[in-house]
């Protein structure tokens, strides 16, 4: 372990559990329990949503892009391209309490913004922070509930995501008594539940499972990825389960190994192609050097149907198992229609091919650059990657080969997204917002916003970057 890794490395211990995230994954049954287009929300105080600013675009200035889903787009690639540029001091213009901890990015669509909380509530509000609607759609599961942990109480941790199509956000519970969690369909207007479903399948048991990944889109499914608890505690086993936008049919799973453990842990759950294929990470596994592999310790190419296609692992993947020094951290960053790159606990950043992601050891290009922890940014050929000693940015050439160009200070280690010139990203542990020249990495402007969670990453809309806290969201203007 070099300088820099060992730098992260006590950084993480002294934070709490940044690097120490363990795995597990749920699986699915099948029940749909549908809501009429008019049953009221629960618990919703609901007035139907305009979600248009009071400040309309001016003259040449081109409207809000939506945040609709994990940093904006299907890639999860976090740039805004609507964003004016910021030249100015950053003012906090709301800072709402909820009633739980925002774990979940916020989400953006058609001016309304959605916030869903560890108590298993959802929040709509308007851009200037006006609550719309408010709806709870479950208990959430106390810490004692399970063996290990770090999250209490469990609701939803995962980012949702909003269907144009449909005009339904589609979110993740996690509900107490008896553990389990429901995928579920929310009017974006109202806040009514069109539908729920359970998505525990028979195997692992699901008070084991973790739902900590963005949920993704495509081939008509919305996809949930799983993981294990901190503590790698319980039966889990890594698994992907889609189910059809409407609810209907029976779901679509794909597990990356048939052994214990390998979850798809990372908050930035699937990045999608252009073709809709699906970049997934999975975890550490419980096969050890000298077995057969198993697709742990991977990234997987999966079609939108949820077939495997192509596969990644470093030439050490059983020794990482062994060690707990998976890829599985960080989120895969799909840089153009040619390269992908991707991090871990190791230390080790590859560059791969996308579509074909070259099998065990087939990497590109490999460098000691750091230990990311969550979902990158991308804009052109360059990566901004989450490292744990501090936000760092690495360029892709032609060839494939990485080369960093900064690395941030080494508190500002949060999920980064891209806009209005600057690379947004977090002091977690300080709760404080910093805005990164791009060509340095030296923080321009920072606002205090409250303490977040140690995966916290913001969203951006217009001039709005919209923060989660560890007590609600915070609405910042640049």
């Amino acid at each position: 372990m070099g300088p820099r890794h060992r730098r992260a490395a006590a950084r993480l211990s002294a934070g709490g559990s940044l690097a120490l995230l363990s795995l597990a994954l749920a699986a699915c049954s099948g029940t749909v329990s549908p809501a009429a287009h008019g049953t009221p929300a629960t618990s919703a105080s609901a007035s139907s949503p305009s979600g248009q600013s009071a400040t309309p675009a001016g003259p040449g200035t081109a409207p809000p892009s939506d945040w609709p889903m994990y940093h904006g787009d299907p890639s999860h690639g976090g740039l805004s391209s609507s964003m004016p540029n910021v030249s100015g001091p950053l003012k906090v213009i709301a800072s709402v309490k909820l009633d739980g901890a925002v774990y979940a990015s916020p989400i953006v669509a058609g001016g309304v913004v959605v916030v869903a909380t560890e108590n298993d509530s959802v929040y709509a509000f308007n851009v200037e922070g006006t609550r719309l609607w408010h709806v709870k759609v479950a208990s959430p599961s106390p810490a004692y509930q399970r063996a290990c942990g770090n999250i209490s109480p469990l609701g939803i941790t995962g980012t949702p995501i909003y269907s144009a199509k449909t005009g339904d956000v589609y979110l993740v519970a996690e509900h107490g008594g008896k553990v389990g969690h429901d995928l579920i369909a929310l009017d974006l207007r109202t806040g009514t539940v069109r539908w729920r479903k359970n998505i525990d399948l028979p195997g692992p048991a699901p008070v084991a499972m973790q739902q900590r990944g963005a949920l993704a889109m495509t081939g008509g499914r919305v996809w949930v990825s799983f993981g294990g608890q901190y503590g790698d505690c319980g039966d889990y086993k890594g698994r992907i389960v889609a189910v059809k936008l409407d609810g209907t049919g029976k779901p679509v799973a794909y597990d990356p190994s048939p052994h214990r453990e390998g979850g798809i842990w990372n908050p930035a759950g699937p990045a999608l192609d252009s073709a809709g294929n699906m970049y997934v990470v999975s975890g550490n596994g419980s096969t050890l050097p000298g077995a057969a592999y198993d697709h742990t310790d991977s990234v997987l190419e999966l079609n939108p149907s949820g077939k495997l296609l192509s596969s990644f692992a470093p030439a050490d993947w059983a020794q990482a198992n062994a060690a707990d020094n998976d890829l599985g951290s960080e989120g895969v960053a799909l840089v153009g229609t040619k390269w992908a790159v991707i991090g871990g606990k190791s230390g080790t950043v590859y560059a791969l091919r996308q579509g074909t992601l070259g099998g065990i050891g087939g990497q590109v290009s490999a460098s000691d650059i750091c230990m990311p922890f969550g979902g990158s940014a991308v804009s052109g050929s360059v990566v901004y990657l989450p490292c744990a000693d501090g936000v760092a940015a690495v360029r892709v050439d032609s060839t494939g080969q990485l080369h960093e160009l900064w690395q941030a200070d080494g508190s500002i280690a949060g999920s980064p997204v891209i806009g209005g010139g600057r690379v947004w990203s977090l002091d977690q542990f300080g709760g404080v917002l910093h805005a990164l020249d791009p060509a340095n990495g030296r923080s321009v402007e920072q606002v205090s916003v409250g303490v977040t969670s140690r995966f916290a990453t913001p969203a951006v809309y217009g001039s709005l970057v919209l923060v989660p806290t560890m007590t609600g969201v915070t609405f910042v203007k640049s």
